[in-house]
C-alpha cells in the first residue's frame, strides 16, 4: 500500500533532471529572506575594499567606460555606471511597483485600515528626515540633497529582521516590509519631481501615448510578456528623452499591471481533468485531440496566476542577487579617511537617518490610530514599533541612488559617509532594542491607542 502511494506522488511530480540536484541547494539558500542583504553587504565590503586599495583608480575608472551608439551627430551613449543606475534599476523599481500592488490588492494590505498605518508611517519616515536635513543644511552647499534622507533600504531591513527569526511577529515584518515599499516608491517620485529639469514635452506625450497602447493592448486580450516589454522599453526611452529620471517608467508600469488572475482553480480543474495520457502513434507531430488538450492545460497552469504574481517571480531573484549587488558594487566605493567626520552633509545625513526616521515614523503612526484613519495589530507592540523604525534609518542603497543625482563630486564622498554610518547605527540600535523587547510567547503590548 505504501509502495504504491509513493509510486502515485512520484508520478504527479515533474521529472528531475541532473542540473535539478546541482541547483536545488543553491535554490534553497536564496529563498533564505536574508540572502539578498547578506551578498550586498559582501558586494558593500568589496566595494569598499577596493577604493582603498591600489587598485583604486581602476576601479572606479572601470565604471566610468562609456558604452552606447554614437552615428554621426546621435549620441546614445552613458556609463556603464549610469546605465546601471538609470537602466538596471528601472527593474528593480518595477518590481516593488509589483510587490505593493500584490500586497495592496491579493496581501496583507487589502485592507484600508491595515495599509493606512504603513502607508502614514511612511510619509513620517520620509518628512521629518528630509525637514531635520534642510533645518541643519538651509543655505549651505549640500542644501540640494534633502531626498537623501528620505529612502529606506529593504533587503538590509528585512534581512536584519530575518535574524531575529520567531521573536518579533509576522506583523512587524509585514508592516516594515511594506513600509519599505512605499518608502521606496516615495523615493523615486521625489527624484522624478525633485531631481528633473529641462522636461521636454513632446517626448513625455510620447511616452504618455505608450502607456495608452498598453492599455488597449491589454483590453484587446495580449497577453504575452514580450510585447509588453518592448512596448515598455520604448516608454523607457521616451522618458529618458523628456529629461525626468526614467527609473519611474518602473513604478508606472508596475502598477498599470493586472493583479487578477485570468483562470480560476475551478476551470484549471476542469481543464486538468480532460488531460488524458497520449496513445502510442508514429506521427510524434500529430495534432490529436490529447496534444490540444495538453496545450491548453498548459496555458491554463500558468495563467491561474496573475501577471504581478508571474512577473514578481521570474524577477525577483535577479533583483536580489544580480542587479541590487551590482548596484552596490558600482556606487558603494568610498576612500575612508576621517576628514569628512564632522562634514555638515555627514552630519545632517547621520541625523537625517537615525532621529528622524524613528521620530517620523512613531509620530505618524500615533497620529493616525490616535485619529483612527489606522489600526495597529494587537501583538505589534510601541516597542517593537520603535524597534522597526530604528532599522528604517538603514537607507543605503537607495539613499545611494539619489546621493549621485543630489551631490557634486566634492560633496558626494561626505553623503556616502554619512549615509554608511547611520546605516551602521541604525541597524545596531534597532536590533538591540528588538532583541531586548519580549519574545512572541510572553505577553505583547496590546490594544489601541
Amino acid at each position: 500500500m505504501n509502495a504504491d502511494k509513493k509510486t502515485n506522488q512520484e508520478a504527479t511530480r515533474l521529472p528531475k533532471e541532473f542540473i535539478d540536484r546541482l541547483t536545488a541547494p543553491f535554490v534553497r539558500f536564496l529563498h533564505i529572506e536574508s540572502a539578498s542583504g547578506a551578498i550586498l553587504l559582501l558586494f558593500t565590503v568589496a566595494a569598499l575594499v577596493l577604493s582603498n586599495s591600489p587598485w583604486a583608480d581602476s576601479f572606479e575608472h572601470a565604471w566610468e567606460i562609456h558604452i552606447g551608439i554614437q552615428l554621426g551627430s546621435f549620441d546614445f551613449a552613458r556609463s556603464l555606471r549610469e546605465w546601471i543606475n538609470d537602466g538596471l534599476m528601472t527593474l528593480f523599481f518595477f518590481l516593488v511597483a509589483l510587490e505593493l500592488k500584490r500586497e495592496l490588492i491579493l496581501g496583507e494590505l487589502n485592507k484600508p485600515r491595515m495599509a493606512a498605518l504603513s502607508i502614514s508611517a511612511a510619509l513620517g519616515g520620509m518628512i521629518v528626515p528630509a525637514l531635520i536635513y534642510l533645518a541643519l543644511q538651509s543655505g549651505q552647499s549640500g542644501q540640494h540633497g534633502w531626498g537623501t534622507v528620505m529612502a529606506t533600504d529593504t533587503a538590509f531591513v528585512i534581512g536584519c529582521l530575518a535574524l531575529l527569526g520567531s521573536r518579533i511577529p509576522k506583523s512587524l515584518r509585514v508592516f516594515m516590509l511594506s513600509l519599505a515599499i512605499f518608502d521606496d516608491i516615495g523615493a523615486i517620485l521625489v527624484v522624478a519631481l525633485g531631481y528633473s529639469s529641462n522636461i521636454i514635452w513632446g517626448a513625455l506625450a510620447l511616452a504618455a501615448l505608450g502607456l495608452v497602447i498598453l492599455r488597449v493592448l491589454a483590453m484587446l486580450g495580449f497577453r504575452g510578456f514580450p510585447l509588453y516589454f518592448l512596448v515598455g522599453g520604448l516608454i523607457w526611452l521616451a522618458v529618458d528623452a523628456s529629461g525626468i529620471h526614467a527609473t519611474i517608467t518602473g513604478v508606472i508600469l508596475g502598477l498599470m499591471t493586472p493583479a487578477r488572475r485570468w483562470v480560476s482553480d475551478e476551470r484549471l480543474y476542469a481543464i486538468l481533468s480532460q488531460v488524458i495520457a497520449h496513445p502510442v502513434s508514429s506521427d510524434s507531430s500529430a495534432d490529436t485531440k490529447d496534444r490540444q488538450t495538453l496545450q491548453v492545460a498548459e496555458i491554463a497552469a500558468r495563467e491561474t496566476l496573475s501577471p504581478v504574481e508571474r512577473l514578481e517571480i521570474g524577477l525577483h531573484p535577479w533583483v536580489g542577487f544580480v542587479i541590487m549587488p551590482l548596484f552596490t558594487f558600482a556606487n558603494a566605493g568610498l576612500p575612508l579617511t576621517l576628514n569628512d567626520l564632522g562634514h555638515s552633509v555627514t552630519v545632517a545625513i547621520f541625523l537625517g537617518f537615525v532621529l528622524g526616521k524613528p521620530v517620523g515614523i512613531l509620530l505618524f503612526s500615533w497620529l493616525a490610530i490616535r485619529f483612527h484613519i489606522a489600526v495597529r495589530p494587537p501583538e505589534l507592540s510601541w516597542r517593537l514599533l520603535a524597534g522597526g523604525s530604528l532599522l528604517a534609518g538603514i537607507g543605503f542603497t537607495m539613499a545611494l541612488f539619489i546621493a549621485n543625482m543630489a551631490f557634486s563630486e566634492s560633496l558626494i564622498d561626505s553623503a556616502k559617509l554619512g549615509i554608511f554610518l547611520a546605516s551602521i547605527f541604525s541597524a545596531v540600535a534597532g536590533l538591540t532594542l528588538l532583541m531586548l523587547s519580549p519574545g512572541r510567547g510572553r505577553t505583547h503590548e496590546v490594544g489601541q491607542v
